[in-house]
């Protein structure tokens, strides 16, 4: 595969992932009952089925997502922060997201749906780890945690409605972008 062709391919999957990050900006939270409804799980993903190089499937979602992070933390801290108290859980959690991807071998309406429904049961128990164990609202016990998981229900429900949404667009946008442009498709996607 030539140079150009993977610059392109590349270049098409970034634009795609910052088109969706930038989805982020929009306040859903004023929005009674849609907090937790972004993209993110269909970033990391996304860019884990995708990218040939696997350090690339990893360092780009992240670090869109890291950089749409900071006017996200300026709007709900009110000041520009490079990290906030909790976001090693989070990234950790992206991480293990960008991981499901790249299990995805041929891209279906199943195996995307799985893997979406595997992406927010990775972000529950993960990201809830940090208010169970840094909060003040449950015991720092067993039960206190599964009490910070019942809690987040309705969040990660709302997490889920948006990673299907979403892994709707980019998965089958970026499909059907190959489908009419080859240059798009990796050696092996033009041999089926």
């Amino acid at each position: 595969m030539s140079l150009k062709k993977i610059n392109l391919r590349n270049g098409a999957l970034i634009f795609m992932i910052i088109c969706a990050a930038a989805t982020r900006l929009i306040n859903f939270n004023h929005l009674t009952g849609w907090s937790n409804f972004t993209p993110v799980g269909a970033i990391a993903m996304f860019g884990g089925a995708y990218f040939a190089d696997k350090w690339k499937a990893f360092l780009v979602p992240l670090v869109i997502l890291f950089i749409s992070d900071i006017p996200l933390d300026y709007m709900y801290f009110g000041k520009f922060m490079l990290f906030y108290s909790g976001a090693l859980p989070v990234y950790i959690a992206y991480a293990l997201m960008v991981l499901v991807g790249t299990f995805i071998r041929k891209v279906t309406v199943i195996n995307v749906a799985a893997g979406s429904v595997l992406t927010i049961v990775i972000h529950w128990l993960v990201t809830d780890i940090d208010p169970w164990l840094q909060g003040t609202l449950y015991s720092k016990s067993f039960y206190g945690y599964f009490e910070s998981l019942a809690a987040a229900i309705p969040f990660e429900l709302n997490g889920l409605y948006a990673t299907l949404i979403f892994s709707a667009i980019l998965f089958g946008g970026f499909e059907l972008a190959q489908r009419k442009f080859t240059f798009l498709r990796l050696n092996k996607e033009l041999a089926i």
